[in-house]
């Protein structure tokens, strides 16, 4: 495809991009991390906020720290462009001159999320517009129209004149773009005809959308793509809004957001280094923008704030942090590039969150330790020094407002730091995973268009549309099974146990893939909310879930929604387990075997978790959304013994990995843990007995 540079485009050669992308590869992250380095660090330091008299002190207690990077620009574009079309790098270039003389890399952002003053007046089209229709005001970030061509225009300008200046320079290792990329929705006129044209591109003539949306419902039919709007649950009320379009629109806003980022990364590769890596930093939970639809990233990151004053696991919970919030995102993010990091994390108090409590001491450090077990590659906090003044003032960083004191988290990061320098000196190049892992391999198929589907629809407010998939995600770790989060095109048959919870939307070769691995000898756990709707959200001309009946060998009768007052039993061998979220109501074909059944209601005996053997395989199918997720264990539990793995039984917040030679445990429960070390084991970090907000790291 020929480039098309923003200066010409349209919204419809815009649109073009959202289909056809660029031709440029991105490359592969393992080019970029050394195995023999384990993990690199770096900081946020925003010199713009600072006295120029301060930047070399900063800079040198950076690399006295051991900060092997810093992060710079991202919020600067006032300072790099302080008036339309002047350009003024000199202040930048005097930073990035002192990280190479103190030794410290440089990672640079693009500064597309905060637009300088003179654009929002002089070029106000270029600020999206609220569900309200109201213009978007300067005063914040990400209120850029991502598909205004005048916007993309002046990104397209900043983002040239950054990368000419450091595309080659040795001391820069790379860019991330934009800044928590996450899709907001945009009513403007601009995004108003990008999403007709993105819906043209789509269904080709008005006939398709109309039954892809249904339109007959409630005179909603159009004539022509002229008459679509977005639909906007702010005008028309909730409950009321077509969920196929408002899907679509999910869509659409998530292909711009993608393009945008990739639109960014092709000025890049036009100018740096192939030796420079491009990559951004999603939300932990991001709901909105989907990393997998960006095609030009080397890799993706995430930003991770696990405290903001919730209660979490037992009476310390408040000073630990949310344990499932890099638990999810450092599998989840591995499928963008075969690697990730985080390269946003607290270090201390934040300023938006219910309340501000005092984190444990240790508590960033087991963060840092949590990614790294992970697998990542990249351990970069946000920031470094505790800003005076503007909306973060109650913000924490590494050093306090004094300029030179470290804080808490500060104190944990330096301690990271010097462990991993130990660690290193301990690395093997070569070490393979243990076979008991490797036999308990496990596979979380997720996307976040099931995601956007169920939570339009969740017909019972107890169900957590982002956390359902990711309890299976934590009873798999009690296990002490390695897990990927994985897109439905992956390859599964390297995963002794497949779990798909909850996959809404399927169709038939989906069906067929997730039949294939069970055949093939997989393990395959299927759950409630699985394939009850087509990739449009219709349902089927035929029972609930009829598309996997035959996968599962069993038919759902019926689903039960209880209020979140009702008493649900179920019962499984001698076991006795309470319910009230969702239960779908199975009729299990002649071979098919039940393992549970309901225990009371009208529906007493009827079934509720099967399981059949498939070719060299099995399926299990759990109809059954529990709160305190014991029945869910328990039939994993059976599953994985089926696969023939031995598992532990690792308690709510604790969790073990293995990666690069060493085992590493983290403790984000209340309760002091001892962990079980063979013999053979060799404590290099921490001890057996992990205190709340302990470490551990051992080799065998």
């Amino acid at each position: 495809m020929a480039k098309i540079r923003i200066g010409k485009l349209t919204v419809l050669s815009l649109l073009a991009i959202f289909v056809a992308g660029r031709s440029v590869k991105a490359q592969r992250a393992a080019a970029f991390f050394p195995e023999k380095d384990l993990v690199t660090t770096g900081i946020y330091y925003y010199p713009e906020h600072w006295s120029e008299s301060q930047w070399e002190r900063d800079i040198k207690k950076i690399a006295d720290m051991g900060y092997e990077f810093v992060h710079l620009a991202e919020f600067a574009w006032f300072r790099m462009e302080p008036e339309e079309g002047r350009f003024q790098f000199a202040w930048l270039d005097k930073v990035v001159g002192l990280c190479a003389k103190y030794k410290v890399k440089v990672l640079l952002c693009t500064p597309s999320a905060t637009t300088p003053a003179w654009m929002r007046t002089n070029y106000p089209e270029t600020f999206i517009m609220d569900g309200h229709y109201i213009r978007g005001e300067q005063g914040t970030r990400g209120l850029g129209s991502i598909v205004n061509p005048v916007y993309r225009r002046f990104v397209e300008r900043i983002v040239t004149e950054m990368a000419k200046r450091y595309g080659r320079d040795g001391n820069v290792i790379g860019w991330q773009l934009d800044n928590e990329p996450d899709a907001k929705p945009d009513y403007s006129p601009s995004s108003q005809e990008a999403f007709r044209q993105w819906l043209r591109g789509k269904y080709k003539t008005i006939d398709s959308l109309n039954v892809a949306w249904g339109a007959a419902f409630w005179s909603q039919w159009y004539n022509s793509f002229d008459q679509v709007i977005i639909p906007n649950t702010n005008i028309v009320n909730w409950w009321g809004n077509n969920p196929h379009a408002l899907l679509d629109f999910k869509r659409y806003s998530a292909d711009a957001q993608a393009e945008f980022l990739d639109f960014q990364a092709g000025i890049l590769r036009d100018n740096i280094s192939k030796d420079q890596y491009i990559t951004t930093n999603y939300l932990a939970v991001s709901t909105g923008a989907d990393p997998r639809r960006a095609r030009q990233l080397d890799f993706a990151t995430y930003t991770a704030y696990p405290n903001g004053g919730g209660e979490n696991l037992g009476d310390l919970g408040y000073r630990l942090g949310n344990s499932r919030l890099i638990l999810f995102a450092s599998e989840y993010y591995k499928s963008v590039g075969g690697a990730t990091g985080v390269m946003e994390i607290q270090p201390g108090q934040v300023n938006w969150g219910s309340s501000s409590p005092l984190l444990l001491p240790g508590a960033v450090r087991m963060w840092l330790y949590h990614n790294f077990g992970a697998g990542g590659r990249i351990a970069c906090s946000y920031r470094f020094r505790q800003i005076l003044y503007g909306a973060e003032q109650y913000h924490s960083g590494v050093i306090r407002t004094d300029g030179v004191t470290l804080s808490q988290g500060g104190e944990d990061y330096v301690q990271f730091m010097k462990e991993v320098k130990e660690l290193r000196k301990r690395y093997k190049p070569g070490a393979r995973m243990p076979e008991k892992l490797a036999a308990r391999s496990t596979a979380v198929v997720w996307n976040l268009e099931n995601y956007w589907t169920i939570d339009r629809q969740k017909n019972n407010q107890q169900w957590d549309a982002w956390n359902y998939p990711v309890k299976f995600l934590e009873l798999a770790k009690s296990f002490g099974a390695p897990v990927d989060v994985v897109p439905e095109t992956a390859d599964l048959s390297k995963y002794k146990v497949v779990i798909v919870p909850a996959y809404e939307m399927a169709d038939p070769a989906l069906v067929q893939k997730w039949s294939d691995y069970a055949a093939a000898g997989g393990q395959l756990v299927i759950t409630c909310r699985t394939a009850t709707k087509d990739r449009m959200g219709h349902f089927p001309e035929a029972e609930i879930a009829a598309p996997i009946s035959g996968l599962i060998g069993a038919h759902v009768k019926a689903t039960d929604m209880p209020s979140n007052s009702a008493k649900g039993e179920v019962l499984m061998g001698s076991g006795r387990y309470g319910w009230n979220a969702w239960g779908d109501l199975l009729v299990a074909d002649k071979n098919t075997e039940v393992l549970a059944t309901y225990n009371n209601q009208f529906y007493k005996g009827t079934a509720a978790v099967v399981t059949r053997k498939a070719g060299k395989g099995s399926v299990t199918y759990i109809g059954v959304n529990t709160d305190d997720s014991r029945l869910e264990k328990d039939v994993l539990r059976a599953v994985y013994e089926k696969a023939g793995a031995e598992t532990e039984d690792y308690p709510k917040g604790v969790y073990v990995y293995w990666r690069d030679g060493f085992f590493v445990a983290v403790n984000y429960s209340s309760e002091n843990y001892t962990m079980n070390i063979p013999d053979t084991g060799r404590v290099l970090i921490g001890e057996k007995t992990l205190k709340p907000a302990g470490v551990l790291v051992w080799s065998e």
